[in-house]
């Protein structure tokens, strides 16, 4: 096993096409191993250099709807009336503090991303 530190593109490159010849290697060998310790470099690489930025919580409200198949109508017990539902996801109106309790805990929409600031349209 040869592993050395991934510092740039071209070393993150060459460290995934080795992952993918060690997928299948089996846990505790030493295939097993450099695998583990490579998919370790990677992420590390990935998360210092290709940060994903948490979505606003439109773009996570509409996430999850499209992940569970909701329509509008279903986040009625979560934000209120039907034009306060519309109101939300056109960005005219801003989440309150219940309503961002309701959705975090009905549909698991993390709260980081619930409580991050957008901008409405007027």
């Amino acid at each position: 096993m040869q592993v050395k530190p991934i510092k740039t593109a071209e070393d993150n490159r060459t460290a995934l096409a080795r992952i993918e010849q060690l997928w299948d290697a089996e846990p505790n060998t030493p295939e097993g191993d450099e695998l583990e310790v490579l998919a370790t470099l990677v992420e590390a690489f990935e998360e210092a250099n290709y940060p994903i930025d948490i979505p606003d919580p439109i773009e996570a409200i509409r996430f999850r709807m499209e992940q569970q198949g909701l329509e509008d109508k279903d986040l009625l017990p979560f934000l209120g009336t039907r034009s306060r539902v519309t109101e939300i996801l056109k960005r005219q109106r801003r989440l309150t503090l219940n309503m961002i309790r309701k959705l975090n805990e009905g549909l698991k929409i993390p709260l980081d991303c619930l409580v991050k600031d957008y901008q409405l349209v007027k």
